[in-house]
């Protein structure tokens, strides 16, 4: 596996990657034993899902042989849409950041940016291997638009998980529901301007710090 990670150059991502989880664990953990209260621990379950995403960018860039069926490719892609979301959703934990807590505010809000700050690195970096796939069949500029698109998708789908309520597996246990919800949406905005306030909103401002990342990224070259 290291041998096949330094081939693709994901070993070091992959080490930092993890090294940076393992940090938010601790931090969920060390919560958990001085204050002797669960009420963080689920963000260990949020950023497993916000991890999945990269799973799936990992395993078609890493196993190229993937890359010959379009039907497996098709797949892995339509899961990582569907847990995409899941990498930016972290960001609204902090709705449950209190004064009066077990535990100091700074911790609290030390402990849900860490979580959040993983998990958006976890969907920038599975963005990226998107590009990557799609630039062997458009040009850059429309990779850049693909990326603008799915950011603001994103922004969508944190929506829905956030107030709605809607999981990633819905779409299979009950699509009918979730469905009917997201196209009554689509069909009459109007009806419906939390949606798309905090669409629009969020969607600007994942693209703000994903557009930042990809200068801090090329500045140097």
């Amino acid at each position: 596996m290291i041998q096949l990670l330094k081939k693709h150059h994901r070993l070091h991502e992959t080490l930092f990657m993890g090294a940076l989880t393992l940090v938010c664990f601790s931090l969920s953990v060390f919560r958990y034993l001085y204050s002797e209260t669960k009420v963080f621990l689920f963000l260990n379950w949020n950023l497993f899902l916000a991890f999945l995403p990269w799973a799936f960018t990992s395993l078609v860039l890493l196993r190229p042989g993937i890359q010959k069926s379009r039907l497996t490719v098709l797949l892995l892609l339509g899961a990582w849409l569907l847990f995409f979301p899941n990498a930016p959703y972290i960001l609204t934990d902090l709705f449950h950041l209190r004064f009066k807590s077990s535990m100091p505010i700074w911790f609290d809000l030390v402990l849900i940016l860490s979580f959040a700050w993983a998990g958006l690195l976890y969907g920038f970096l599975s963005l990226w291997d998107i590009e990557r796939l799609a630039r062997k069949y458009v040009n850059q500029t429309w990779v850049s638009v693909l990326s603008v698109g799915l950011l603001f998708l994103g922004s969508f789908g944190v929506y829905l998980g956030r107030y709605l309520r809607w999981n990633s597996w819905d779409i299979v246990s009950e699509p009918y529901a979730l469905l009917y919800d997201v196209g009554s949406r689509i069909a009459n905005p109007v009806a419906h301007p939390t949606t798309w306030g905090m669409t629009i909103l969020l969607g600007i401002f994942l693209n703000m710090i994903y557009w930042s990342f990809r200068l801090i990224r090329t500045r140097g070259t």
